[in-house]
C-alpha cells in the first residue's frame, strides 16, 4: 500500500476516501430495512378492519362477545394456547396473566389486542371460572369484541393448569 502512495498519491487517497464514504453510506442505509418494516406495519394496521356480525337469531351469549367477525387485513397471527405464570394465584390474576401473554405475542407481531378476531378459552372448572373470565376479558378487549368459544375440559397441560386461551388476530 505504501508503494501506491508514492507512485500516485491522488489515486490512493481517492480510493481510500471513496471506500470510507461508501462504508459510511452503507452503515446509514443498513437502517432502511427496519424503517421499511415499521412503515409496512403501520400500513397493515391501517388496512386491518374487524366488523361485528349480529344477525337476528344468532345472539351473543354475554356482553363482550360477538356472534361473528368479518376480518380484513394482510396478515394472520395464530396464538397457541396460553396460560398463567402462577397456577396458585387467584383466578382473576391467572386470567390477567394469560391475557398479558397473548398481548406480548401480538405486540411482537406488530399488533394489539384490538386485532384479535377470535378467542377460544378452555376451563377445568367451567362454571366457577366463566364469570371471572368474562369480567377480565373486557379489560383487554375492545369493540367489536372478538368471536369467542368457551369450553369446559377435564384436564389441561401442563399439570396444574386450570385455564388456557388461544387466539387468532388479523393485522
Amino acid at each position: 500500500m505504501a508503494e501506491k502512495w508514492k507512485r500516485n498519491p491522488g489515486t490512493s487517497r481517492r480510493t481510500f476516501l471513496g471506500g470510507t464514504l461508501a462504508g459510511v453510506a452503507a452503515g446509514s442505509l443498513a437502517g432502511l430495512p427496519a424503517i421499511s418494516a415499521q412503515i409496512s406495519q403501520l400500513k397493515s394496521r391501517a388496512k386491518m378492519k374487524l366488523k361485528a356480525l349480529h344477525p337476528e337469531g344468532a345472539p351473543a351469549a354475554d356482553v363482550g362477545y360477538t356472534p361473528g367477525i368479518l376480518a380484513e387485513g394482510q396478515r394472520l397471527v395464530f396464538i397457541s394456547g396460553q396460560g398463567p405464570r402462577d397456577y396458585n394465584a387467584d383466578m382473576e390474576t391467572q386470567f390477567r396473566q394469560t391475557f398479558e401473554r397473548i398481548k406480548l405475542i401480538l405486540e411482537q407481531a406488530g399488533g394489539t389486542m384490538a386485532n384479535v378476531a377470535i378467542l377460544r378459552a378452555y376451563f377445568v372448572h367451567f362454571n366457577r371460572d366463566l364469570p371471572v373470565y368474562r369480567k377480565v376479558r373486557k379489560e383487554f378487549l375492545v369493540k367489536p369484541y372478538p368471536a369467542s368459544t368457551a369450553v369446559g375440559v377435564t384436564e389441561l397441560a401442563p399439570a396444574g393448569n386450570q385455564i388456557e386461551i388461544e387466539a387468532v388476530a388479523v393485522l
